[in-house]
């Protein structure tokens, strides 16, 4: 299969490869926390970001934490769509908005310590956010603690739909 040119988010986060290496995470996190301001206000961490895989952290401070000093289930929630949004975002054609369609979360267990958050896509999926101008897909994301157990399960569905704004060149 043939490799897909560089979407608009792709094209941003390669501008950031001009930065000197040991700033290029931290002017990353700046620039995402900025496009998606309630990820800075929670203190998303965002770990690495490719067109297959994104991993976001969360580490459980005070204004995350829940009433039994926990990350809060709302943050957990944060965590997991930033992580499947960021995924469908660096797939989703420049002429496409992507949407969060339908969630669910199952708690298992009181999670320890921080939470990770894993979204990945298949080939497949890549290949179908390009090809067509409306759709949906069910992004796999695996949430687990500083212990290293998934305290909750999560199904995201992402649809995309025409974007109502021109494409820039």
């Amino acid at each position: 299969m043939t490799s897909q040119a560089p979407n608009r988010l792709q094209r941003s986060l390669m501008r950031l490869d001009e930065a000197p290496a040991f700033l290029r995470g931290f002017v990353q996190n700046i620039v995402l926390r900025r496009a998606v301001p309630f990820t800075g206000t929670a203190g998303v961490k965002f770990v690495s970001l490719s067109p297959e895989r994104v991993e976001v952290h969360l580490a459980n401070e005070r204004r995350v934490q829940n009433h039994i000093g926990g990350v809060h289930a709302s943050a957990m929630n944060l965590l997991a769509e930033t992580a499947t949004g960021m995924v469908v975002g660096m797939n989703v054609r420049d002429d496409c908005l992507p949407l969060a369609k339908e969630f669910s979360m199952a708690f298992k267990k009181r999670a320890t310590g921080g939470l990770k958050a894993v979204a990945t896509l298949s080939a497949e999926q890549r290949a179908a956010l390009r090809a067509g101008d409306k759709g949906e897909v069910q992004v796999a994301v695996t949430v687990t603690d500083d212990a290293g157990a998934e305290p909750v399960e999560c199904v995201f569905t992402w649809a995309w739909v025409p974007s109502s704004r021109p494409t820039k060149h």
